[in-house]
């Protein structure tokens, strides 16, 4: 087994993390961790484990990716058993492919451990399913920070029928995804969903239509973590969350 493990952490709760995402860490003795991990996950760090946090937090100095990579590389050659811990999946937006190359090229074998990523888990703790039959039949996943891409030209590919959009960090970024959408095409009642701090006991979900998207973002401002769905699977979510509720209520 590799002595680095590349680790998702999931969207936060410890219920969420795989059982060999917990393997890992219960054995670590170095953690190199994100911001976005919960702190259900960090309290299993063991307690003789070295921690490194090398989160990155909007408007405060923290490291580079580059100061990232070195330091990954040099826990890796201790010899010890190293867990970078980074929210999600690794390889969802997570720069987990950067470091993991890093790594090889250097001679060292990184372990990639997956995690459910914010797109799953938020979907399903808000009651949205992300495909459905005869509404979505294909699901894109895209970074906000595509949007800092002035000359993109992938709009129209995402305004397609029975499609549903994901955007991860995208709340800054929220009016230049609405005009890119609808100058490609998209209705100005697709239905939106903006989902703070998803999975946790902190969740608000925010319905909107497309239309709507850059004014209920801005009401937003300041929260984290955001996620946007668009599309018409969205509409779902009250009659699913309603029957869902009187079935638990039921029960109990």
């Amino acid at each position: 087994m590799s002595q680095i493990s590349l680790v998702g952490a999931g969207p936060g709760p410890l219920e969420l993390l795989t059982l060999r995402a917990l393997h890992r860490l219960e054995a670590a003795e170095i953690v190199v961790y994100d911001r976005l991990v919960g702190s259900e996950i960090l309290a299993r760090i063991p307690h003789g484990a070295a921690r490194f946090d090398v989160g990155k937090r909007c408007g405060e100095p923290s490291p580079t990716q580059e100061e990232i990579n070195a330091l990954l590389l040099a826990l890796a050659r201790t010899g010890k058993r190293v867990v970078r811990l980074k929210g999600g999946d690794p390889l969802v937006f997570g720069r987990g492919g950067e470091e993991a190359l890093h790594l090889a090229r250097h001679g060292i074998e990184a372990e990639l451990v997956p995690g459910i990523t914010a797109a799953l888990g938020c979907a399903a703790s808000s009651f949205i399913p992300l495909t459905h039959r005869g509404l979505a039949r294909s699901l894109t996943l895209v970074t906000g920070h595509l949007m800092d891409e002035r000359d993109y030209q992938g709009w129209q590919g995402l305004t397609r029928a029975g499609h549903t959009l994901v955007f991860y960090m995208g709340l800054e970024r929220a009016a230049q995804i609405r005009q890119g959408l609808l100058a490609a095409g998209a209705s100005l009642d697709v239905p939106v969903a903006l989902v703070v701090a998803g999975c946790s006991a902190r969740q608000q979900v925010h319905e909107t239509t497309l239309d709507g998207l850059a004014q209920a973002a801005l009401a937003l401002l300041g929260q984290s973590p955001v996620l946007i769905i668009v599309g018409e699977v969205v509409r779902l979510r009250a009659e699913l969350q309603g029957l869902l509720t009187e079935a638990l209520d039921r029960v109990a």
